[in-house]
């Protein structure tokens, strides 16, 4: 009964009505972040779609693949990850926002660390430059313009080709990031244990899967196994943060209906 009472209080702490907006706009990125995973699921299956190794493809070569599918070339050097990371930063926002009751200090470690990832990997993922020095390649008309843009390009790879050692820091904080908010779901009792064990496991997967591709690339093939793991636990932590996101969000407007109506009487 004392537990029932505890877990009642900490709902209602949580579902301040000031952060209402954000646990429904954080519920709503999850399930996009999830929508976004099973179309880079779909496109693994399509022609092309299976990628590579890191350091296997030459330059040249994508050049041909953003001339022939600029949307298959931008999607292999990291477009999907850009979208996915970005839309979490709400979602992070309102995690930190239903701990800061419980777990003030380690919701906000999560949050920066978070933060910090995604500007690191959307700074040096090189996509979008890969996509522009493509053009320029098709239209340049002599030898030695195509070398230049050739030598560029392979900078361009070097710095932040997507799950290679460019673009390592900016995915490892945002991993650990989601390993620590998920050590304080286990902690905090707001989200279920099932939630936070799922989180830390499919983070924990994935984490490897960036280690063993970044620095061991001749493990790339056994670390997709890694990847693929991760990645369907980590859409099922999505899903589960979302439905509880959305409860809060409910709760709290009970609660807010409720003081109206004592404010009235």
């Amino acid at each position: 009964m004392s537990q029932l009472k505890l877990n009642h209080v900490t709902d209602a702490e949580t579902a301040d009505f000031r952060w209402k907006s954000l646990y429904k706009v954080g519920g709503t990125t999850a399930l996009i972040v999830v929508l976004v995973g099973l179309m880079e699921i779909f496109i693994t299956f399509l022609p092309g779609g299976g990628g590579t190794g890191p350091g296997t493809v030459t330059v040249i070569d994508w050049f041909t693949l953003f001339q022939n599918n600029w949307f298959l070339g931008l999607r292999n050097l990291g477009l999907m990850n850009i979208i996915m990371t970005a839309l979490m930063v709400p979602m992070f926002f309102a995690l930190y926002a239903a701990h800061r009751q419980v777990n003030k200090a380690y919701g906000a470690l999560a949050m920066i660390l978070f933060f910090l990832g995604v500007a690191v990997y959307i700074a040096n993922n090189t996509a979008f430059p890969m996509l522009t020095l493509s053009g320029q390649y098709a239209a340049a008309t002599t030898e030695s313009q195509k070398s230049l843009l050739v030598a560029a390009g392979e900078a361009m790879l070097a710095m932040g080709q997507s799950h290679s050692a460019g673009t390592f820091m900016g995915l490892f904080f945002s991993e650990v990031a989601a390993i620590v908010i998920s050590i304080v779901m286990l902690r905090g009792r707001i989200f279920s244990r099932l939630t936070a064990l799922v989180g830390i496991t499919g983070f924990v997967l994935l984490l490897i899967f960036e280690i063993c591709s970044s620095f061991v690339p001749a493990l790339f093939d056994v670390a997709m196994i890694f990847a693929m793991s991760g990645g369907l636990l980590s859409m099922a932590w999505h899903i589960l943060i979302a439905r509880r996101l959305f409860q809060l969000g409910r709760l709290e407007k009970k609660i807010t209906v409720e003081k109206q109506g004592a404010t009235l009487s």
